[in-house]
């Protein structure tokens, strides 16, 4: 049992209580996907916890007497069962954990807390690396993680003499490469259940239930660990920033739902695929990049999480303030990279993280969207997005909201950078190639107009003094031609035109 709150609990004497509640449901507007697939997964859990002689308490969503929230059903349980004691494993968010911290004098039972051990960072590790940094940058962070864990490393030096092979993984894709799929599982009795209920309840939510596919147990997750391992995780490395029309998935493992819910074990998985490096089945571009988001960005991103504390959702670095485009929640935008990736967000509940960062991310960057609005859309469409770790990656990494915690500086990028990564230009009805007029790409001129009315606050980053030099070449009447296609674009965006 991997649970911190269950590890010496004796069955015979103890009940798992589980409970699914509307405050959970609806305090952002899930995608009905990533709505379906937590719930499932919850169930089958439950399920296979009876299974192994624990009893169960748990309560549905559609129970008529169901309080609507995790202090209600607590109350409610201590009620049925008069417990000594309830243990629980710290929750993933702030307003979580506030509500935890409360129980004992709320309810007069002692509460114990535990540490979520299955992450390899505990808070005061993350503390004491962060204290008296200038900078917090997760390249120092990383390599305290590879020595921590051993991954990766001969002796005390990396594997292959180079900490980071990022570099080696930005190749574009092709599409006479043979392309690995991932599994497909199909709904069983529980997960229709679950399909029926969602659609009920949530008929207006994001996205659509149709083809259904996320494994929901343990076993079915290490199934498709096991089949990216073998089919996808060697090409990982070249591809993993590739976008490619009709093609969602790649190379990449479909995995980080089973992770950040708990149904794999993610230093498991690294010490798998180090594993397969020193067999020599997988390159170590390949394994490097994969072990790099896991034990350092993520762990990364919830240190900063739990440290910054709940002030950091509402930081604005950029004073960015547009309200987030309705084509957001519908697709319906004829800019095609945006098209790809927000449709490949509604059908699935996913997008990889060259979508979520260059394209979703990229577009509201360059176009001064509000980056709480945005945090708000990722936690709601992806299925593996829980506050912990998107709200940094979104606010921080994506958005530059916080004014450089995170990135060292904002990733901004015109569409050449979409062109290069991608075949989604292709078929776009703008011209990557012009930079104004009717039909030019309207990231060109998002991109210089982002650069040139933020200078006050980014022309000092040395990271972005190339570009800065670029724009101060261009003639006076250049930039302000590529300022009023700017303009215009922004203009017809505020009054609801899809895509400008």
């Amino acid at each position: 049992m991997h649970l911190p709150s269950l590890r010496d609990a004796d069955p015979a004497g103890t009940v798992i209580l589980m409970m699914e509640v509307a405050d959970e449901t609806t305090y952002v507007w899930h995608h009905k996907k990533k709505l379906a697939y937590i719930l499932s997964a919850m169930r089958h859990h439950a399920q296979a916890r009876r299974d192994d002689g624990w009893t169960v308490d748990y309560v549905k969503l559609d129970d008529p007497d169901n309080s609507g929230s995790f202090t209600g059903e607590v109350a409610r349980a201590i009620a049925r069962h008069s417990p000594d004691r309830i243990v629980v494993t710290e929750a993933g968010e702030w307003r979580v954990q506030a509500m935890l911290e409360a129980w004992q004098t709320l309810f007069g039972v002692p509460v114990e807390i535990r540490a979520d051990d299955r992450f390899l960072c505990p808070h005061a590790e993350f503390d004491a690396w962060a204290k008296d940094r200038k900078s917090l940058r997760m390249e120092y962070f990383y390599r305290e993680m590879r020595r921590k864990t051993g991954l990766l490393m001969d002796g005390d030096q990396p594997a292959g003499s180079q900490w980071n092979y990022d570099a080696e993984n930005r190749k574009p894709a092709k599409r006479d490469l043979a392309m690995p799929r991932p599994l497909s599982f199909q709904p069983n009795a529980i997960t229709r259940d679950v399909l029926a209920l969602v659609e009920a309840h949530f008929p207006d939510n994001p996205g659509t239930l149709d083809s259904f596919d996320f494994a929901v147990t343990s076993a079915d997750a290490a199934r498709q660990q096991a089949h990216f391992f073998t089919h996808a995780l060697p090409q990982f490395g070249d591809y993993q920033d590739a976008m490619l029309s009709g093609e969602p998935f790649l190379w990449h493992s479909i995995l980080s739902p089973y992770i950040n819910s708990g149904l794999l074990d993610p230093l498991a998985l690294c010490r798998e695929v180090d594993g397969r490096y020193r067999a020599g089945k997988v390159p170590l571009n390949a394994a490097e990049g994969f072990i790099r988001q896991i034990i350092g960005w993520r762990e990364y991103v919830r240190g900063i999480y739990w440290r910054e504390g709940p002030d950091y959702a509402t930081r604005n670095a950029l004073g960015a303030r547009r309200p987030l485009p309705d084509f957001y929640w519908t697709g319906d935008t004829d800019l095609n990279c945006l098209k790809n990736a927000i449709g490949d967000t509604l059908a699935r509940a996913y997008a990889h993280h060259i979508q979520r960062l260059m394209v979703t991310g990229n577009f509201a960057l360059i176009a001064g969207i509000d980056p709480h609005a945005l945090h708000l859309w990722y936690l709601a469409v992806y299925a593996d997005a829980y506050e912990w770790v998107e709200l940094p990656n979104t606010l921080g990494m994506s958005q530059f909201g916080d004014g450089g915690l995170l990135a060292s500086k904002p990733y901004a990028a015109s569409g050449a950078y979409i062109n290069r990564m991608s075949d989604y230009c292709g078929d776009c009805r703008y011209d990557v190639k012009q930079r104004t007029g009717p039909n030019a790409c309207p990231l060109n001129a998002l991109y210089w107009d982002f650069l040139a009315r933020n200078r006050v606050k980014l022309g000092s980053n040395q990271r972005l003094a190339m570009p800065y030099r670029n724009w101060d070449r261009m003639e006076a009447a250049t930039q302000a031609d590529i300022r009023a296609s700017a303009a215009a674009f922004l203009t017809r965006l505020d009054g609801g035109a899809a895509g400008g």
